[in-house]
């Protein structure tokens, strides 16, 4: 009999620091689940004090490694972003745009 053991990234040992873009800050928080894969979870923070506000979304679909359940919350949250900017009628952040093979670098 043989037991399998889920491995976790050695990045997911490491604390998440958020991501800025202008006025907004997405962390991302991939959370494991029981068959070992793990679930995307992003958090959109605005804001500060009595005024801000935070947003977190949670994803249907689940990944593989923590890696990758980060790499696609941050890029829902980038997408959120600049959907909200357009909303506003102010610019997207063009540069933050993410491919889904560009490394994220948290």
């Amino acid at each position: 009999m043989f037991l399998m053991i889920p491995t976790i990234s050695v990045s997911a040992t490491k604390p998440l620091s958020p991501l800025s873009l202008g006025k907004y800050r997405i962390a991302a928080c991939p959370r494991p689940l029981p068959c070992g894969r793990f679930a995307a979870q992003v958090s959109i923070a605005s804001g500060t004090g009595s005024a801000s506000t935070d947003r977190v979304m949670r994803f249907v679909d689940d990944f593989p490694t923590f890696d990758a359940a980060v790499r696609y919350a941050v890029a829902q949250g980038v997408d959120w972003v600049n959907n909200a900017q357009r909303a506003r009628g102010a610019q997207p952040y063009p540069h933050a745009a993410l491919s889904p093979h560009q490394p994220i670098c948290i």
